[in-house]
């Protein structure tokens, strides 16, 4: 192996930080890494906002159930897919208006995913640890309000950076044969696979929860598919402008 799989392979999301600073040459590497992800069609469909403002991590974190480090963490970047500045490009141009498709819509969405995992890796190589927060999407207006996101913007997630305070163990994940199929797809390997993962979360959440949690990750996916969440997303993003057909 190398130094970078290796690097790669020892990711733990960090929840408590340093009052640590970062630099903004290190955050300029950071988003310059983020920049250089793939991205379809050279579309960039991204925008990150950098939020050091302590009223407004607070706010933050109020919207997204009260994660406490994200109003204690350094920097909170807030990943945004971004159809704004694709469509005032091509306005340059021509006269243009952004498709109501599913297709931009995904395009905007993975975008934003690969710059930020980008920027998560060069973040980490630099000694600093990151948590990425789905919890913003429980308020987005709100967020959105906050940011000032215009018309074909909307925050997919936001990442917590800086350096860590802890040294958790990394989370198990499942074996990789039941994530890796060979030339078409087959659940095969699903029975044996998902039973021995079920014990290995099993005996990692016992540990990490000082014996207080005990779940599986049969449990966990049970409860997740159970319950419908953020269900306001579609009429949020309708609002934003993604009206998708």
């Amino acid at each position: 192996m190398n130094a970078i799989i290796e690097q790669l392979k020892q990711h733990r999301s960090i929840r408590r930080f340093k009052p640590d600073p970062i630099g903004e040459e290190q955050l300029l590497a950071i988003v310059q890494s983020a920049q250089a992800a793939s991205t379809s069609s050279n579309v960039q469909a991204y925008s990150v906002i950098a939020v050091t403002d302590r009223e407004k991590k607070r706010s933050l974190a109020r919207y997204a159930a009260n994660q406490a480090y994200i109003e204690e963490c350094p920097v909170f970047l807030v990943w945004c897919a971004d159809l704004n500045r694709i469509h005032y490009a091509a306005s340059l141009v021509e006269e243009s208006r952004v498709p109501n498709s599913t297709e931009i819509f995904i395009i905007a969405t993975v975008d934003t995913a690969l710059a930020a995992q980008n920027a998560a890796i060069a973040a980490e190589s630099l000694g600093m640890g990151i948590v990425y927060i789905g919890g913003i999407r429980d308020n987005p207006a709100d967020v959105s309000r906050l940011l000032e996101l215009p018309k074909y913007v909307y925050p997919v997630f936001g990442m917590c950076v800086g350096y860590p305070d802890q040294d958790p163990t990394s989370r198990p994940r499942l074996p990789v044969e039941t994530v890796l199929h060979r030339e078409r797809y087959t659940s095969d390997s699903f029975a044996e696979g998902i039973e021995r993962y079920n014990g290995e979360l099993r005996q990692y959440t016992l540990t990490r929860a000082g014996g207080n949690r005990d779940t599986t990750y049969s449990k966990e996916m049970a409860n997740r598919l159970r319950v419908r969440k953020r269900d306001h997303m579609r009429a949020f993003l309708r609002e934003k402008g993604f009206d998708l057909e």
